[in-house]
């Protein structure tokens, strides 16, 4: 099982005209933090630097935990997608399930 999020939903037409949409699931995944320690004493220095900078400096502390891998594009004609019977919202979180030449999704908790 996989999480995914939608990244995006565009509208498209197909070579034919037949109207469709292009939904964009990428692989949410947490990085674990780690300390990385300076080889020289510049290096140090500068971490150091940083590190007071971000105390001071809110914006710059913001890190990201997250790594979105992208996973799976489907391209889906209107009557596709109907019949999958799924109705996917940008940034909802589903459990990617592939298995037995099948594909599933659930809502994510």
């Amino acid at each position: 099982m996989t999480r995914v999020r939608v990244q995006k939903i565009e509208s498209i037409k197909d070579p034919e005209g037949n109207l469709g949409k292009r939904i964009e699931l990428i692989e949410d995944r947490v990085i674990p933090r780690f300390a990385v320690r300076p080889a020289t004493e510049e290096a140090r220095m500068v971490q150091e630097v940083m590190r007071t900078l971000q105390q001071q400096l809110p914006v710059l502390a913001t890190q990201r935990t997250q790594f979105a891998l992208p996973k799976m594009i489907l391209f889906l004609t209107e009557n596709e997608y109907e019949k999958l019977g799924i109705n996917f919202d940008v940034n909802q979180l589903y459990e990617l399930d592939l298995s037995g030449q099948s594909i599933s999704f659930k809502r994510a908790p």
